[in-house]
């Protein structure tokens, strides 16, 4: 792209059928979005769309950059980091653009729906319609990490594969879901595929760091026109439910689906609720058709 960063993709579905982009999370990779999950997208007439962000992935990983200081980013805003959400929009809307999609049905889950609440800022006309999932609006007063949770964030993974998903699995017992919704075995083959894959504590740090310059997206969310649906579990310790609350309160018409027990994570229990909401969303905007295929209002 434009820019220097290339990012990895995979698109599958029918052509003529209208996109879903799946933006992934803080130092995710685009097999986060589980095929399974994808799989029913496609069935329900979607053409899906996941990628690597930049510094996750098999996407461009940026050398160096200022350092990781989540104060200076606070106070030096843009000028403080290496790039910030703006920039990780504009890749999504680049790509979109290279791969000759006019418009799309996003959806991103934590960083990713701040992303997705970014593109819709910035690029509105990319934009059929918004799903934020277990994401926050940027403000400082909410969407904060418990002070269990903030550890989570800040420790390093280890570099090796068991000791990294057995520490992946202990963080999920603070920001996972709970009860009914808990799946080990998910989660451990989760983390293997991850590491087997490619992780980056560094490209993560310029991650966190970016989020954190960006600011509150508040103010700009009001303009927001997409149909838009909020996706937040009330288990969630890394991004509390107040940041999903939050960001269906900044955007006019906005519809909040609170799942019981899901944490920060979307386990396959709560899938078919997710995807269904995701639908309904879509549908919004569609010409009324069952399958979700139809023209852009």
């Amino acid at each position: 792209m434009g820019t220097g960063v290339e990012l990895c993709y995979e698109l599958r579905g029918a052509p003529e059928d209208p996109v879903v982009v799946l933006i992934a999370g803080l130092g995710r990779q685009l097999i986060g979005w589980d095929d399974e999950f994808c799989h029913q997208l496609v069935a329900r007439g979607f053409r899906v769309l996941r990628f690597d962000n930049r510094d996750a992935g098999l996407s461009t990983h940026l050398p160096g950059g200022p350092g990781f200081d989540i104060g200076a980013a606070r106070r030096g805003g843009r000028d403080a980091v290496a790039y910030t959400l703006d920039d990780m929009a504009d890749d999504t809307a680049d790509l979109l653009g290279v791969l000759g999609i006019e418009d799309a049905h996003l959806v991103g889950t934590s960083m990713g729906g701040m992303i997705a609440q970014t593109v819709a800022i910035r690029h509105p006309s990319r934009v059929r319609s918004l799903c934020s999932i277990m994401s926050t609006t940027g403000a400082d007063d909410v969407g904060r990490p418990t002070a269990q949770a903030m550890t989570v964030v800040m420790q390093r993974p280890p570099a090796e594969r068991e000791p990294y998903v057995a520490f992946e699995l202990a963080n999920c017992r603070i920001i996972g879901s709970r009860r009914g919704l808990v799946d080990e075995e998910w989660r451990r083959d989760r983390y293997g595929r991850f590491f087997d894959r490619g992780i980056d504590p560094a490209g993560s740090a310029r991650q966190i760091m970016a989020m954190v310059a960006s600011g509150d997206r508040t103010p700009a969310l009001g303009g927001v026109t997409a149909p838009t649906l909020v996706i937040h579990g009330d288990a969630d310790t890394l991004v509390p439910l107040d940041g999903g609350e939050a960001t269906a309160r900044a955007i006019v018409g906005a519809e909040l689906v609170v799942i019981p027990d899901m944490g920060h994570e979307i386990p396959p229990a709560a899938q078919p609720q997710v995807v269904d909401a995701i639908v309904a969303n879509a549908r919004r905007v569609q010409d009324g058709s069952p399958d979700g295929a139809g023209a852009h209002r």
